[in-house]
């Protein structure tokens, strides 16, 4: 079984005080690693960069966003109207939050933007991603209480089951990838760069290669394919 990279999907912060944090090592980890280590290096990246480097005085935060104590703000960063950003969280420069998103324990990758009620926890979003409308990310599997998740995340790959040794992850969402509306993603997925996730799709469990469209006409009868025009990088 391959290890699934953090650098295969996403790009490392190189802007602003977070790229002087060990955020700024993101791309060397691999996933069950950083995963394991997160809430540690959360503390440390803090840290590093102390209250009054925490949030950069030039990202917007409207008056009805509600920001957690330990979320990291980067350099032009937009947080919208009854936007919740917490447990964790960093949106590195130029990352735009708009209307009514709840963003739980996840990165967001410099420039990267997250529509109108968007929903994602404990997810790695790349650099330029661009999620549309009404887009969740699940970070738990189905269990008889669900407030004690139980059952341990895997990502299933074109080599085998990769476990993610934790019973909350959402997904990896690579550099550029863009979705419509109306989607539902996780637990354990990891996508690669430059894909297309279609209105209406909804995935689980699995790998989805760089370069690739992913449709459902209807919900059980998802397709991907390659992208006409794009090449290997």
């Amino acid at each position: 079984m391959d290890p699934i990279i953090l650098g295969d999907y996403v790009t490392a912060p190189t802007e602003g005080a977070i790229a002087t944090t060990v955020y700024g090592g993101l791309e060397k980890f691999e996933l069950a690693d950083f995963l394991a280590q997160w809430k540690g290096l959360q503390r440390e990246a803090l840290v590093t960069l102390g209250e009054d480097q925490r949030i950069h005085p030039s990202a917007f935060i409207h008056p009805t966003a509600i920001i957690g104590d330990d979320v990291i703000i980067g350099p032009d960063v937009k947080v919208h109207e009854f936007t919740t950003v917490r447990q964790g969280s960093v949106l590195c420069a130029g990352a735009r939050i708009g209307f009514n998103c709840e963003v739980t324990a996840t990165f967001v990758g410099e420039r990267a933007v997250l529509g109108h009620r968007i929903g994602v926890n404990r997810t790695v979003l790349g650099a330029r991603a661009h999620l549309s409308a009404s887009v969740t990310v699940a970070a738990i599997n189905m269990t008889a209480d669900m407030r004690k998740p139980d059952r341990e995340v895997i990502i299933r790959t074109t080599t085998g089951l990769y476990r993610c040794g934790t019973t909350q992850f959402g997904a990896v969402i690579g550099d550029d990838t863009q979705t419509g509306n109306n989607i539902s993603i996780g637990p354990g997925v990891a996508i690669g760069r430059r894909c297309q996730i279609t209105s209406g799709v909804t995935l689980a469990i699995r790998t989805v290669h760089k370069d690739c469209t992913v449709t459902a006409p209807h919900v059980m009868e998802a397709s991907i394919r390659r992208r006409r025009g794009t090449f290997m990088r």
